[in-house]
């Protein structure tokens, strides 16, 4: 039988079954050391030992896995002056490199933005780098397109 490729996806946290979420939880409790033990981290998150060693190696916060990646995302905000610029300064906070950004003719006032960016080892939460521009007046969506 061939040998299948690793896909990845990216979805939000609302579309996460709760116990990956559980399996995250108790992972970061390991890493900080507010558990000691598998058993411990599992018991204080309500999950399975065999749970918790299923999903371990499957399920990570985005921003684990993406520094020394690029990142590409499709952002459609206002047609606005300014708005461009707000958006490149939260990514300048936080420390990601911008490699290239693309925007469309706007439509009916809605401009879409592509635009890429290089995860470096300096580079602060990318989730919340995300969060930081959804929530930016004028944003109407921000999709993250790929991650290389």
């Amino acid at each position: 039988m061939a040998e299948e490729k690793c896909k990845y996806f990216v979805v939000k946290q609302k579309a996460v079954p709760e116990v990956l979420l559980k399996v995250v939880e108790a992972k970061r409790l390991l890493e900080s050391e507010r558990a000691l033990t598998v058993q411990d981290a599992t018991d204080q998150v309500g999950i399975s030992r065999s749970s918790f060693y299923k999903y371990k190696d499957d399920i990570f916060p985005f921003y684990d896995n993406t520094k020394g990646k690029t990142v590409t995302f499709v952002v459609q905000m206002d047609d606005e002056q300014g708005l461009l610029s707000d958006l490149l300064h939260v990514v300048a906070v936080y420390k990601a490199n911008i490699l290239t950004i693309h925007q469309s003719i706007p439509v009916n006032g809605v401009a879409m933005i592509t635009l890429s960016v290089e995860v470096k080892s300096d580079t602060g939460n990318v989730s919340r780098m995300v969060e930081e521009i959804e929530e930016t007046k004028g944003i109407h969506s921000v999709k993250i397109l790929a991650r290389e």
